[in-house]
């Protein structure tokens, strides 16, 4: 939402400078006023991971202005803040971690006639504030407290980002697909905060613009509409001639969605509100990889009603990315490991474009109810895969993240096998585990199966349609499904009523829960059983008439114990360390690292260097631990740790040890 007021006096303004001040109230930050504030305590109507007091001030719009300087390795500029205050006594709290505040300003100007607040100057007459540093911590980061005089309605922070900085990955032109340097930001679950200081919480949803220079003739894109010097929209693919970028995003989101990359970038449509935007080296790939997303877009919108984003594009990111996908509305970033060539790993594309209903639409309120986020969106994914792909397709894949889930519930402890999880004191990036995922998938399909397509999906619906754009916490949730479904809907004949205390707030799968199967898989066990025990050569296995998911199951079943002699045999024959699928190759390099198969060193060293995806790296590198081979992990960590995000050397440090 925008806010109304008239101009006061025009000057000129640069990205980056503020107007002079017209009279001086603060001149240096000084500690934050003392307060009574409460410590941070794990109640349910509180996000335990955030400074801000959304409840007393919130920021509801934010102007960005930003030049990206390569060679400095920084983004500066400002954040332009328009509040909301429901208690004109109370600061504005703000998140902040790893950025250098130079200096903060406020205004009582209204800027409803400005629709951008990035380049709004010497209109609104700033003067400077007082604030200061509150309360700290390792991974909160810092508390920046700004004092509201009556009146005041925007607050402006000039800052810098440092090297401590861990939303930002800079990439050398080596590291990525072409011969330009690359830029790309991951704000969930809170590294929002470390390049742009913001009410950093899944709970607080603001609308932005944004206005970006960089220091040489490259592309920036962000996760909204381009958009002209007036506020316009601009074809996705129309670079601006004046050098600045600009965006905005006018439907209300939180800042974990928050997005941006800087690269060598160029742009090819996919359809009517559908493209792809990648280094000119990939765009070719991409965009045939892509090529359902249009009807996927149309599967998921007959389930669970309109698209509300306008345009769904996708960013191929380079190999350092730490994650598969991330869902920033109107543009999804991905990995380019999913570029498998035959659009078998696509279903990662329909999982983040689930997001646009379950987790962009409907919001987590807190990391402790992300199952909301996650777990819904596994679910929407293989509807989606179902429908375009087969019942055959997405019963595998569903298999295959139970395994997954099975292997977490065995790593985890019992409080994390719950669906609602206390993260106080801790990261929320460890909740990020495939009980949100896969436990809470498991519960819908529970429901579905309870209550029949019928009735579940208009309920599906329903949820999204009655709580758009907003955040909301698990109890909402129970009590929509206990109105809604369970107490106005009978089971079907024979089903028995779904505990959904048990599922969400008890350790474990229930018993009697509805767990997928695979025909599919029920023959791939029978070749990984007759193989294991001699009675059938790897020649003779009709792997190369399986689908990859089935011969990713194989891989997941072949016996501990199986010889280095053996698994020589099966790579002569299938070529699985020369595989393009890097699902199938992470599977065979860690089943080879477990089974002293020796002849895949060489492409596991090069795949661990070149590939920065979490879900590949830290099981090679878990591997090769258990494996008795500490030294050689520690080793090529050592060489790889510089490519790898800040969230994956974080992960890699606590299990090998920051290289010296």
């Amino acid at each position: 939402m925008l806010f109304r007021h008239h101009v006061a006096a025009v000057f000129a303004v640069t990205l980056g400078c503020a107007t002079t001040p017209s009279q001086p109230v603060w001149d240096e930050p000084e500690p934050a006023p003392t307060n009574d504030e409460p410590e941070l305590k794990a109640a349910p109507d509180r996000d335990v991971h955030t400074y801000a007091r959304a409840d007393q001030v919130r920021s509801t719009h934010i102007g960005l202005a930003w030049k990206v300087d390569f060679a400095k390795r920084e983004l500066s500029g400002h954040a332009t803040h328009a509040l909301q205050r429901d208690d004109t006594t109370a600061p504005l709290r703000l998140d902040a971690r790893g950025i250098e505040v130079e200096r903060v300003e406020i205004s009582a100007s209204d800027p409803g006639a400005q629709p951008r607040l990035a380049e709004l100057g010497g209109e609104a007459a700033w003067q400077q504030a007082k604030w200061g540093w509150g309360k700290s911590d390792s991974v909160l980061g810092r508390e920046l407290v700004v004092t509201l005089p009556k009146d005041a309605n925007l607050v402006r922070v000039h800052y810098r980002t440092t090297p401590e900085t861990t939303g930002l990955q800079w990439l050398e032109a080596s590291q990525t697909a072409g011969e330009q340097p690359f830029l790309y930001s991951q704000s969930q679950a809170i590294h929002a905060r470390s390049f742009i200081p913001c009410q950093d919480s899944p709970g607080v949803r603001i609308t932005y613009d944004a206005t970006i220079e960089i220091d040489r003739p490259l592309v920036a894109a962000m996760a909204g509409r381009r958009v002209d010097a007036a506020g316009a929209p601009v074809d996705p693919g129309a670079l601006p001639k004046d050098g600045r970028h600009r965006f905005d995003m006018r439907e209300p989101i939180p800042a974990y969605l928050l997005a941006v990359a800087v690269g060598d970038l160029k742009f090819q449509s996919l359809g009517y509100r559908t493209g792809v935007w990648a280094e000119p080296a990939t765009l070719e790939r991409a965009a045939n990889e892509f090529g359902d997303v249009e009807a996927m877009m149309r599967t998921a919108e007959t389930l669970y009603g309109p698209y509300r984003w306008e345009r769904y594009d996708l960013l191929v990111l380079p190999p350092a990315f730490p994650f598969g996908g991330m869902e920033n509305p109107r543009l999804t970033f991905v990995t380019p490991t999913i570029l498998a060539g035959d659009r078998s790993l696509t279903s990662l594309v329909a999982h983040e474009l689930a997001h646009s209903w379950s987790g962009n639409l409907v919001t987590n309120a807190t990391w402790g109810d992300m199952w909301l986020n996650e777990g819904f969106t596994v679910y929407i994914e293989r509807r989606i895969v179902e429908a375009l792909y087969g019942e055959d397709r997405a019963a595998m894949e569903a298999v295959l993240g139970l395994q997954d889930l099975q292997a977490e519930l065995e790593r985890v402890g019992p409080a994390d096998e719950r669906l609602q999880v206390d993260l106080l004191g801790r990261d929320p990036d460890e909740a990020m585990t495939d009980v949100a995922y896969e436990k809470g998938a498991l519960l819908l399909r529970q429901l579905e199966r309870t209550y029949g397509r019928e009735v579940f999906d208009p309920f599906l619906r329903d949820w999204f349609d009655q709580h758009a754009f907003t955040s909301v916490q698990t109890s909402v949730f129970e009590s929509f499904l206990r109105e809604q479904l369970l107490e106005s809907r009978q089971p079907r004949l024979g089903a028995a009523v779904v505990d959904a205390t048990a599922w969400i707030h008890r350790p474990g799968v229930p018993e009697g829960a509805s767990l997928p199967e695979s025909d599919a898989f029920t023959k791939v066990d029978a070749q990984v059983e007759a193989f294991a025990a001699g009675k059938v050569k790897a020649k003779a296995l009709p792997i190369a008439s399986w689908t990859p998911y089935q011969s990713l199951h194989f891989l997941r079943q072949l016996p501990a114990n199986l010889t280095p002699e053996r698994m020589a045999n099966l790579d002569a024959v299938y070529a699985f360390t020369k595989s393009n699928n890097y699902e199938i190759l992470a599977q065979w390099l860690e089943t080879a690292i477990g089974r002293n198969y020796r002849a895949s060193d060489e492409r596991l060293e090069t795949f661990l260097v070149d590939v920065g995806r979490r879900k590949f790296l830290v099981p090679l590198y878990e591997a090769l631990v258990a494996a008795g081979r500490t030294e050689d992990a520690k080793r090529i960590y050592a060489g790889a740790r510089s490519g790898y995000h800040a969230i994956t050397r974080d992960t890699l440090d606590e299990l090998l040890g920051r290289p010296e």
